[in-house]
């Protein structure tokens, strides 16, 4: 079976340079009676950076009539507005106060983007390398207001920016076929891969690789007035004054005390490897294709760890609800991992959070609790509801499951469950005694 890598999937995997000439990656431990016999074939494929200039990306940005959902990745939901990420592309905006008659208001270009969040009149969208600001206030007149050029060091499409005087690095052309040997112990438990990089820094892939939209996760809850909500797999997050978003390695902060000119703030290292940000009360849980971050947020200008829980490597989405965080792990992926369960890790003591229970799933990807509810976006296998009541027996309770959808990302909300999906935008009325009932949808129209 062919890969299907994830941009930010494929962005948590590979991180190369322009002085890169191989890069070596460990997959496995490397028996002790590993030897020359282990060596073997393999074909790769390698792609070529295409770069597009700054100028031309910044010129880019456009407001314009509604357009069709094509390939949906992040959604945010703030005071009756719902905003869908069009991957890479822009953001639709739609009138969400009647979710049973959705209207779709506009379409804002902006190249290069994948999350989003909102506080006031405000809507903060990542550009590739830059944070834009918006102004909201006329959902029907959106504005540019401000640009912060450079702020970040890694985008979320694809991470290789080999060469910043060329500009930046916005997709990947196929350019040759090689054959490759490599050690491959298998009999060892696994071996060492070789990726080689070629003089024009293209970057090799096992042959049959492909790469496929992003997708996202649930919601959290408020932590600032006035902002609005995310998913499980957002990697933009406001709390109080400062909008916090992650790369694969580090927290950056802004202070927004005035909404529409962010500063930049303190940058945190976490640690490589990190794919969510998912705000509690005072906390922030950080999600890790290896484990879970969880910071002390009660000073917003500077997060302090209190500790790591570590799990089986894996992408996972995290939310968070009283003394429970709830981790989705899933197979199939580029994180490598070969597990699909849902895990709940006690975290009442945050300083020592403990595995509490763990059970089996199919495919499960983004999530969503509220109350009783909990939900499992599980891909091609649809959508579950559970009822979370007993938490040894949350297996035994599943109220709903529909299974005629591939379900990714779900907000839950006032008694509205927003999913997306590969088949577009679905929104239920639900509760948790088990009502689950379709609303309106919004379709994915093919290109």
């Amino acid at each position: 079976m062919n890969a299907e890598f994830h941009p930010h999937e494929v962005k948590d995997i590979f991180r190369i340079t322009v002085v890169s000439i191989v890069i070596l990656i460990v997959i496995g431990f490397l028996s002790t009676g590993c030897t020359d016999t282990c060596e073997v074939d393999r074909s790769y494929t390698y792609f070529k950076p295409v770069y597009t200039t700054t100028e031309e990306i910044r010129s880019a940005v456009a407001f314009g009539t509604p357009q069709s959902v094509n390939q949906p990745g992040k959604i945010y939901f703030k005071d009756g507005i719902l905003f869908i990420n069009e991957v890479g592309e822009g953001i639709h905006i739609i009138d969400n106060t009647n979710p049973s008659s959705p209207r779709q208001l506009s379409f804002v270009t902006i190249p290069g983007n994948f999350d989003m969040a909102a506080k006031g009149n405000y809507l903060y969208a990542d550009s590739y390398i830059d944070l834009l600001v918006f102004d909201i206030s006329n959902v029907n007149d959106v504005k540019m207001v401000k640009r912060v050029e450079g702020a970040f060091q890694e985008f979320a499409n694809l991470p290789f920016n080999f060469d910043a005087w060329s500009g930046v690095v916005t997709s990947y052309e196929e350019a040759s076929v090689a054959e490759v040997s490599e050690i491959d112990c298998q009999t060892g438990g696994g071996g060492l891969i070789y990726y080689a990089v070629d003089a024009e820094s293209a970057v090799g892939f096992a042959s049959g690789t492909k790469f496929v939209a992003n997708t996202s996760g649930a919601a959290p809850a408020t932590t600032s007035a006035d902002a609005g909500v995310g998913g499980s797999m957002a990697r933009f997050a406001i709390y109080e004054d400062f909008l916090y978003t992650i790369d694969a390695s580090s927290l950056y902060l802004f202070d927004i005390t005035q909404l529409d000119d962010p500063q930049s703030g303190a940058r945190v290292d976490i640690g490589w490897g990190i794919e969510t940000l998912f705000p509690y009360e005072d906390k922030l849980f950080i999600g890790a294709n290896n484990g879970m971050h969880i910071y002390d947020n009660a000073n917003p200008e500077a997060p302090e760890h209190l500790s790591t829980y570590q799990h089986i490597q894996s992408c996972d989405p995290v939310v968070v609800e009283g003394d429970y965080a709830y981790v989705t792990l899933r197979s199939g992926n580029a994180c490598q991992g070969f597990t699909n369960q849902l895990e709940i890790v006690d975290i009442s003591d945050l300083k020592n959070p403990k595995s509490f229970q763990t059970y089996p799933m199919q495919n499960p990807h983004g999530l969503g609790v509220d109350g009783k509810c909990l939900f499992i976006c599980e891909g091609e296998f649809g959508l579950k509801l559970f009822d979370k009541t007993d938490l040894t027996a949350i297996d035994d309770h599943l109220v709903a499951n529909y299974t005629n959808m591939h379900a990714f990302d779900v907000i839950p909300l006032n008694g509205v469950l927003m999913m997306i999906g590969e088949d577009g935008l679905y929104q239920y009325e639900y509760d948790c005694e088990g009502k689950l009932e379709l609303l309106s949808t919004i379709p994915v129209l093919a290109l």
